[in-house]
């Protein structure tokens, strides 16, 4: 059984960084994709960033250039680094995997795995 565990979420001002990592159990995070998502109350899920399983990152525009998600094959985990965060940059964020080796359309959330809990990100002025 796939389960993922979100940490590293906090409250932090605008422009300053927080680090989050994903740490799945049952799953090897090596040669799949994985991603991080967002979500805010009244909105769909959306996709931040992704890591194919050949290593080739995505993101969504709004962060390109502020994110950066890396994998660590040996540890097993999915870091999402967020630095200059902003208050749009506030939501529950979950890590997600995908059976694939390509990162599905962020969109498609039905094709990825999602973590239980999450972990909340809040980005003050």
């Amino acid at each position: 059984q796939v389960q993922l565990v979100e940490s590293g979420g906090g409250s932090v001002q605008v422009g300053g960084s927080l680090r989050l990592s994903c740490s799945p159990s049952g799953l090897a995070v090596s040669g799949v994709c994985m991603a991080w998502f967002r979500q805010v109350p009244g909105q769909e899920r959306e996709g931040v960033a992704g890591i194919s399983g050949d290593g080739t990152p995505t993101y969504k525009t709004s962060v390109n250039g502020r994110f950066t998600i890396s994998r660590d094959n040996h540890k097993n985990t999915v870091d999402l680094q967020m630095n200059s965060l902003k208050p749009e940059d506030t939501g529950m964020y979950y890590c997600a995997a995908a059976m694939t080796r390509g990162c599905p359309p962020p969109q498609a959330t039905s094709q990825y795995r999602f973590g239980g809990q999450g972990t909340q990100v809040t980005v003050s002025s």
